[in-house]
């Protein structure tokens, strides 16, 4: 199966999932050039989003959108949802898509699952990349996402001016589900960090710390991370929970990460403490929640909270 040429505006590109993440990734590969045809099971989410972009083709069948598009991408909660759309359910894109066209699959999905469903595609003459994103919503609203990016070399290429339209950083990871296996890694170091932030504060303020001054000194020190240079000052310190990515999401990137590690026979007690902690938050606080909600757990674990600086409880 050889890659056609590459996929510039303003080729025609499926967007299947128009959430948090679905909704401004789109917007970018509007005002990149391309033209779009939309779908989701939320049909107020395609109804406000054709409102808002007329010039979009909402399609009310998956296999529709399919027939419609050079290529398509699923941003979707998970991999199972994701096997469903592509190619289980009733009404797929599978059903739709010609012979030579491409799944970009930009969701967090299991590894293992991505590579099976590639080659059940590549069986049906079809080609699949994974590109998973890290940013949240605030990278994906300026198009600087960070995207992972695994599959054959030549169906990559294809793909890349797509992907540029939503990202500033492309890493190619190696063969197809590579990236999706990428993108876990980087949540559980990212979910790693943020626990041992939410002790670090909550410990400093018990001893007597402001907590502001707990984030400023770890962000000019070696503690600095990801967390605590934007979650904790933007989300933690203000209690608003608010990042755009859930509880629920997390502990499943997490799981599958610690999948990847025992995959290949290592031993992982970091991971394994981490996917303990969080998915004991997401018991207390239900998937829904933010995952920047994760540290009221740990003041659950107190028996304290932080508010304005100063220790509530204990």
């Amino acid at each position: 199966m050889a890659a056609s040429k590459a996929l510039t505006p303003p080729a025609r590109l499926g967007v299947v999932g128009l959430g948090l993440m679905g909704v401004p990734m789109a917007r970018n590969l509007l005002k990149a050039g391309y033209a779009l045809a939309v779908y989701d099971v939320n049909a107020k989410a395609v109804a406000d989003f054709v409102a808002e972009n007329p010039q979009v083709q909402a399609c009310a069948a998956l296999s529709e959108l399919a027939r419609a598009c050079d290529a398509v991408i699923t941003m979707l909660p998970n991999g199972k949802i994701v096997r469903s759309v592509v190619l289980d359910g009733a009404d797929n894109l599978a059903s739709g898509l010609a012979a030579g066209k491409i799944v970009i699959d930009m969701s967090s999905s299991s590894p293992v699952g991505t590579r099976e469903l590639g080659e059940q595609l590549a069986a049906r003459g079809l080609a699949m990349i994974d590109a998973p994103v890290s940013g949240g919503v605030k990278r994906a609203i300026d198009g600087t996402l960070a995207i992972m990016i695994g599959g054959e070399p030549e169906w990559i290429e294809r793909c890349e001016p797509v992907l540029k339209a939503m990202g500033k950083e492309l890493f190619r990871t190696g063969g197809l589900g590579s990236a999706h296996a990428m993108k876990a890694l980087n949540n559980f170091v990212s979910a790693a960090g943020f626990a041992a932030a939410a002790e670090a504060v909550l410990a400093g303020a018990r001893f007597g710390l402001d907590p502001a001054t707990v984030v400023s000194v770890l962000n000019a020190s070696t503690g600095k991370n990801n967390s605590t240079e934007n979650k904790f000052p933007q989300q933690v310190l203000t209690r608003k929970f608010g990042a755009g990515f859930s509880l629920g999401l997390m502990v499943k990137d997490l799981r599958t990460a610690l999948e990847v590690a025992q995959a290949t026979g290592m031993p992982a007690p970091i991971a394994e403490a981490t996917v303990r902690e969080w998915a004991a938050s997401e018991e207390l606080l239900g998937p829904g929640a933010d995952h920047t909600a994760m540290v009221q757990y740990v003041e659950h674990l107190a028996g304290s909270t932080i508010a304005d600086g100063r220790v509530q409880g204990d």
